[in-house]
């Protein structure tokens, strides 16, 4: 089991290196399980190291239930950060960079070490970037035509997180990324995938190590496609989750939230109201009852 302190360190290190500028970056450690997202921006110096790790979760991060943060993004494009405070909540919102231009984000944990490490960045004129270790590095042009881009971890055994992208006739894609970030040629998993209005999924929901997606289409409907770890046939054949879902109009995924063990997935309504949906590991039955974790999550415009 690693120390709070390591796993602090850890966290103090993924901060600095994607969510540092010249607007400071505070760790406010949060003994309540719910964050307000119109608190004000933390600034000034850092909590201690040790205080803030002492809500973290005690089961070490992993691919499969990796620990991300969780990133707001207002329309003027000011970015915000939460910290998982390992109880199935989040610490105070950190201010970070100003990303004009910016349509969607894709965390990714290039390293696989558990931990989120970087960004990918889809901007409005179809660029990618990649956000590491304090730089940020053009990746692709084209990105234009996708209306849907997350990566769900590791996809049949890949040296490194797959990137998922949805385009505008439905046919969902795959890329490989390589150790600097860049893309290897994409390929194709398959038509059909614009019958969903929300498509995420963060490591392993299932209980068998591989990465999972959720989808859910427009009736409300909620569907489990589980990773084969086949690159060639990534998913399963969808398994029902369970109806009502259209009660929100944001699903997000950023790994284990609460530090059990389990990928968790987020979900905003549309009053702003944010809710954890604990991951159980089990296919049959992915996710425990929701349980409302944060309000005023209306004012931005994406979460990721």
């Amino acid at each position: 089991m690693e120390s709070y302190v390591t796993q602090s360190s850890r966290r103090e290190r993924t901060l600095s290196r994607l969510v540092t500028s010249a607007i400071a970056v505070t760790l406010v450690g949060a003994a309540a399980g719910t964050a307000v997202a119109d608190a004000p921006a933390a600034s000034g110096a850092k909590k201690s190291i040790a205080r803030s790790a002492a809500a973290a979760g005690q089961n070490k991060p992993t691919p499969a239930a990796p620990f991300y943060f969780l990133s707001g993004i207002l329309p003027s494009g000011q970015m915000y950060a939460y910290m998982p405070n390992g109880k199935g909540g989040f610490e105070e919102r950190s201010g970070a960079y100003m990303w004009q231009h910016f349509k969607f984000g894709v965390p990714i944990d290039l390293k696989l070490t558990g931990y989120q490490d970087g960004a990918y960045h889809v901007m409005d004129d179809g660029t990618l970037n990649l956000w590491l270790d304090g730089k940020l590095t053009k990746v692709a042009t084209g990105w234009g035509g996708y209306d849907t881009v997350f990566s769900p971890g590791t996809l049949g055994g890949s040296a490194h997180p797959d990137l998922l992208a949805r385009d505008k006739q439905g046919v969902l894609w795959r890329y490989r990324t390589k150790t600097d970030g860049s893309l290897e040629s994409r390929a194709e998993v398959g038509p059909g995938w614009n019958q969903y209005t929300q498509i995420t999924g963060l490591g392993d929901l299932s209980g068998d190590g591989k990465s999972d997606i959720v989808a859910r289409d427009k009736q409300g409907v909620l569907w489990l496609y589980k990773g084969t770890g086949d690159l060639r046939k990534p998913f399963a054949p969808k398994v029902k989750v369970g109806p009502a879902w259209n009660q929100f109009n944001k699903l997000v995924a950023t790994g284990d939230v609460d530090g059990d063990g389990h990928s968790d997935l987020l979900a905003r309504n549309p009053k702003g109201d944010l809710y954890l949906y604990k991951g159980t590991g089990k296919a049959a039955s992915p996710f425990k009852p929701k349980a409302k974790i944060g309000t005023g999550f209306d004012q931005y415009r994406d979460l990721f």
